[in-house]
């Protein structure tokens, strides 16, 4: 019998590298991705468990879960920065931050 490849294993690769790549937009879609990576990542290492002789993309697999994890950490952390800086600095403090960030990068 040949060996059948996990049902989600190349989503969950996917996802892992989405979760990383869009730590940039507030951290919000990473934690999402990286969520969403882990519980499918669950489930097929369930299924795994069960039989692991049956498939042959576990590799694809805990890469995935790794980057997950990853994104889903440093995402969590960039959306809680953000969540402070803006309860800290209210809107106005964050807008005077940005004007302030811009007025230097154009000194430059």
């Amino acid at each position: 019998m040949e060996n059948q490849k996990l049902p989600n294993a190349t989503i969950v690769l996917v996802l892992g590298i989405f979760s990383i790549l869009t730590i940039c937009c507030y951290g919000i879609f990473s934690v999402i991705f990286g969520a969403i990576g882990l519980i499918l990542a669950n489930k097929d290492a369930k299924l795994y468990a069960q039989n692991p002789t049956l498939y042959s993309n576990y590799s694809n697999l805990k890469i995935g879960k790794v980057l997950s994890i990853i994104g889903l950490v440093l995402g969590a952390i960039f959306f809680i920065t953000i969540i402070i800086i803006v309860v800290s600095l209210g809107e106005e403090g964050l807008m005077q931050m940005q004007q302030e960030m811009l007025r230097r990068q154009n000194l430059e």
